[in-house]
């Protein structure tokens, strides 16, 4: 069996977590039980929630054990199988963590999806047809519910979630425009994912200079707003909200070092009668064949073309992972394992 190298969580964040929280590990691979399927781990999908379960504090996501293997999702193929729903050579989908190599129950619900990688890449099932996928449909589709000619607005835009909310909301009729880090982002989102316009948040030092923007951007008014950041952004798009808008809150990744970010106007939900729902896309496992049908159709036909940011090697997860909190990726932060 194989030796496999993985990232642990050695000590938890105080504060902005730094390298030293994580540490390399090498062990054996156990050997195999009836029922088990052992992977090799192709691409590690490095996501912000995974900041949150870093901290030992009440959340969504139990924390993150100490001295344990770093959750994340990832794609890999079946290099040894003692499950008869599992062949040598498949390509799957799972939550096998920071490691080159995971072994899996595949008698388990949901542990392990076949994936077909013909008319879409393999990496893309952790992002534009995996769960930053199906978070961009739902929170779109399920929660702000948007209608032909309204204007829809996402933060982190040219992320994995963002890349994929422009191309769903495209597909709807909507006015699409994106809020990024950087005039190469910005021009990415317009030139290369379809954005009728995105705004560099870096160019504003308040949301008051924010505001003015989407006001340009947003003639007239915004119906939806997919939420992935929290603070400034959030006040501004609030102060330029429609009445009986709909706010889909996915991330606060403003808030991820612990910091608290008081809200400037909230009476502005009341007045405008605004929905905000907060979601975890993993509490909607029913809705996931729908999304995805969806999501592989856009990637395959050419419609959604989600940009990567790839690390090499494991060694590489931990300041890959701490860049995509700054957000110094762009596109889908991914890990090259294989």
């Amino acid at each position: 069996m194989p030796q496999n190298k993985q990232i642990h969580l050695d000590n938890r964040p105080v504060g902005e977590a730094v390298a030293s929280n994580f540490k390399l590990v090498i062990s054996d691979t156990p050997t195999l039980q009836d029922g088990q399927v052992l992977v090799r781990h192709h691409f590690l999908s490095l996501d912000p929630y995974m900041r949150g379960r870093m901290n030992d504090a009440k959340s969504y996501a139990m924390p993150q054990a100490l001295g344990q293997t770093m959750g994340g999702g990832t794609v890999g193929e079946v290099v040894e199988s003692k499950n008869a729903k599992f062949a040598v050579g498949d390509k799957v989908v799972g939550m096998g963590g920071w490691q080159q190599y995971s072994v899996v129950d595949a008698n388990q619900l949901g542990a392990l999806r076949k994936v077909d990688t013909t008319h879409v890449p393999l990496s893309a099932y952790l992002g534009a047809v995996g769960m930053p996928g199906v978070t961009a449909w739902y929170g779109l589709v399920k929660i702000i519910a948007p209608e032909a000619g309204q204007t829809m607005v996402v933060s982190a835009a040219t992320g994995a979630v963002g890349s994929a909310f422009a191309a769903l909301s495209k597909a709807r009729g909507c006015r699409t425009v994106g809020i990024a880090g950087g005039p190469d982002k910005c021009k990415y989102a317009v030139e290369e994912l379809g954005f009728d316009a995105c705004i560099d948040y870096k160019l504003h030092k308040d949301a008051a200079s924010l505001s003015k923007a989407l006001k340009e951007a947003c003639p007239n008014g915004i119906d939806g707003y997919f939420e992935n950041v929290g603070g400034m952004v959030l006040d501004a798009v609030l102060t330029r909200m429609n009445a009986f808008g709909r706010i889909a809150v996915c991330g606060m990744i403003a808030g991820y070092d612990g910091a608290p970010m008081p809200l400037a106007y909230p009476a502005l939900i009341l007045t405008n009668r605004l929905k905000v729902e907060g979601f975890i896309v993993s509490e909607h496992m029913e809705f996931w064949p729908e999304a995805l049908k969806e999501l592989g159709t856009l990637v395959a036909t050419g419609k959604l073309k989600a940009r990567e940011s790839i690390a090499q090697g494991i060694e590489a997860a931990p300041e890959a992972f701490l860049g995509l909190l700054k957000g110094k990726n762009f596109g889908k932060q991914l890990v090259k394992l294989s």
